[in-house]
């Protein structure tokens, strides 16, 4: 949010806003030791200094393990495509309550030469103190779609959690339908980060 508002400062020629929020933003990266730690491990990547970085990879995985996960994730499974990208709510987030509300977008994308149905979902969501939930569903909001051969499906959902950060990652039950009798299989869906801290960027 500061953010925005020192682009709107800057694009309005209000110098002296942008600067003082620009500060705040120095100060919170500062007391924040997650994005201080995120921002010398680019800056440490850029300048070539490889061994500095991997300390503070290190120091990240100590002190969050789930920072280094990026906010989207990509897998695919016998030609079946996992597409996931999350985003933090702040609007539906009570962070005073310990609630934090997360959405996340998913495509799936048949690259295989045979029609499939997602039958099934199983989430593996664990918290920032390592406590993990995990669900299991029929279907994905309430369908169980059929993907032809280079057709994609995309929905929308939303997880809760009780700390500011987070992962999840898990995989769909599917089965081929071009044939009787076929047995269902797996499909991964690679871990991605819930995190109040990511930019929003990620994107596919």
């Amino acid at each position: 949010m500061l953010k925005q508002q020192m682009e709107v400062a800057a694009k309005s020629e209000d110098y002296k806003e942008a600067a003082r929020i620009r500060d705040s933003l120095k100060l919170f990266e500062e007391e924040e030791p997650v994005l201080r730690l995120r921002r010398l491990l680019k800056e440490a990547i850029a300048d070539e200094r490889f061994e500095d970085a991997a300390k503070y990879r290190n120091e990240l995985k100590d002190i969050a393990p789930h920072s280094l996960l990026k906010g989207s994730s990509d897998a695919t499974t016998l030609g079946i495509r996992v597409q996931v990208r999350s985003v933090y709510i702040e609007g539906r987030s009570q962070p005073s309550k310990n609630q934090y509300f997360f959405a996340y977008r998913i495509r799936i994308t048949n690259n295989s030469d045979r029609p499939v149905q997602l039958l099934r979902r199983h989430w593996i969501i664990t918290d920032g103190n390592g406590k993990t939930e995990n669900v299991w569903g029929i279907g994905v909001i309430g369908e169980q779609p059929v993907l032809l051969p280079n057709s994609s499906f995309e929905y929308s959902s939303a997880c809760p959690l009780s700390t500011p950060s987070g992962r999840m990652e898990g995989d769909f039950e599917m089965k081929h339908i071009d044939k009787v009798d076929s047995r269902t299989f797996n499909v991964a869906i690679a871990p991605f980060s819930l995190s109040t801290f990511d930019d929003g960027t990620d994107s596919f």
